[in-house]
């Protein structure tokens, strides 16, 4: 029965590579698409909405695999607990893949124009780099199982929500010069990027109910 157990945590231990890889790839996303609405590049934007495809891909073939596992092994207890987190951590990686995916197709559809007004360059920029530290901390969380990075992932998505407040600010005073076509980008995009953040806290929160069977203390 021993190599029994060993072949079922072996397949374990591949869906947490598997959701590794998806966080990674969704992370690195994000980055070239953040970069592309910086600089305008439509090849940059292109390159994500074409990888969209192999996190949709990557995703659904571990979902099958997943449920595959579950039908033939029929764990119980703290096993079925991380089958089921896992789905549901692949649901969410999935879903950051479009943030990405829907912020590059905004610089496609501006292009050659910039999407993003000069003087917010710098406040997207920073939001960019925000959510990579949310997401790299994300990709620890599910490959570690560190709880003190979970913890850490949910104070950082609040330097996300204090970024995008800004940039409502920015889109509500009456000074705002580049019309309704741009706010509405702005306010996409924002939405995009706050997502794909709360997507991460949404995994770091699964993962730390999977190790300690209770939701952390952090209120939004």
């Amino acid at each position: 029965m021993a190599w029994l157990r060993s072949a079922f945590q072996d397949e374990l231990d591949g869906v947490t590579a598997t959701l590794v890889e998806l966080s990674t790839i969704v992370t690195d996303s994000m980055v070239k698409a953040t970069h592309s609405l910086l600089t305008a590049s439509v090849t940059e934007a292109e390159e994500v909405i074409a990888s969209d495809d192999r996190v949709d891909r990557i995703a659904h073939e571990l979902d099958s695999r997943i449920i595959d596992i579950i039908a033939r092994q029929q764990p119980v207890a703290s096993d079925l607990r991380a089958l089921i987190t896992a789905l549901r951590m692949s649901a969410d990686l999935e879903r950051m893949g479009d943030m990405a995916h829907h912020v590059a197709k905004i610089t496609r559809l501006r292009h050659p124009a910039a999407a993003i007004p000069s003087e917010l360059l710098l406040t997207m920029e920073e939001m960019g780099k925000s959510v990579k530290i949310v997401a790299d901390k994300c990709t620890e969380v599910i490959a570690d199982r560190d709880l003190n990075k979970a913890l850490e992932v949910e104070v950082d998505d609040d330097e996300v929500d204090r970024l995008h407040r800004k940039l409502f600010t920015s889109l509500l005073d009456e000074s705002w010069p580049h019309g309704t076509e741009t706010a509405i980008d702005i306010t996409l995009i924002g939405r995009y990027y706050e997502r794909f953040a709360d997507h991460a806290v949404s995994i770091a929160r699964r993962v730390y109910f999977l190790v300690t069977g209770t939701y952390s203390d952090k209120k939004d």
